[in-house]
């Protein structure tokens, strides 16, 4: 997931730290973030991602509705 943080940082760099403007790249780090949980049964590491169970939080508030696997 360290690509996919990179990539959000350099947006939210370009965008002054506008989170609207990167919105996409947020969804995109907190998804690989899921996956890693999902494959290691929530034991994975990466310094690009926050603890799983704010993850999971964060998904469930912004992606209800949609299926995003």
């Amino acid at each position: 997931c360290f690509l996919t943080a990179c990539a959000l940082q350099a947006c939210l760099s370009k965008n002054t730290y506008s989170q609207e403007k990167c919105a996409e790249h947020m969804r995109d780090l907190y998804k690989c973030c899921q996956t890693l949980y999902d494959a290691t049964d929530g034991h994975g590491e990466s310094t690009a991602c926050p603890m799983p169970g704010v993850v999971r939080r964060w998904l469930k508030a912004h992606l209800a509705g949609t299926a995003w696997h």
